[in-house]
């Protein structure tokens, strides 16, 4: 791969019921364009992978360890290493990136889905 792509492109990845990503891998991290739709639910969950998230596109409510909060367009998160998340996705779904490091080298082993458009930009 080169150095450039279009999203378009990227075949997207089914991470959660209702959820896919299309990744874009470096070396040291993964940057994810994630597509939620409507009350979509990422189940409580940890890992080893630090990760930081804006939402371009919708609105979730998002749980970080005891922190919560109903988030919608250029709000960002934090979320360090091995703290227990969640996230539900709003009323009308959602589009966010997420920046994991080190890469998610799990969601390299996920079975890409037929291309289709991204809800995003």
């Amino acid at each position: 791969m080169g150095a450039f792509d279009d999203l378009a492109r990227i075949a997207p990845l089914p991470i959660w019921n209702g959820i896919v990503a299309r990744l874009v891998d470096g070396e040291r991290l993964t940057l994810a364009v994630v597509e939620l739709d409507p009350g979509a639910v990422a189940a409580e969950h940890a890992h080893e992978n630090e990760q930081l998230g804006i939402v371009l596109k919708g609105s979730m409510s998002f749980r970080v360890g005891d922190e919560k909060r109903e988030l919608g367009p250029g709000e960002t998160w934090t979320i360090p290493a091995n703290t227990p998340h969640e996230a539900i996705a709003g009323p009308e779904g959602a589009v966010v990136i997420d920046v994991f490091a080190p890469p998610r080298a799990d969601w390299n082993a996920l079975e890409p889905l037929a291309p289709r458009a991204p809800r995003w930009p």
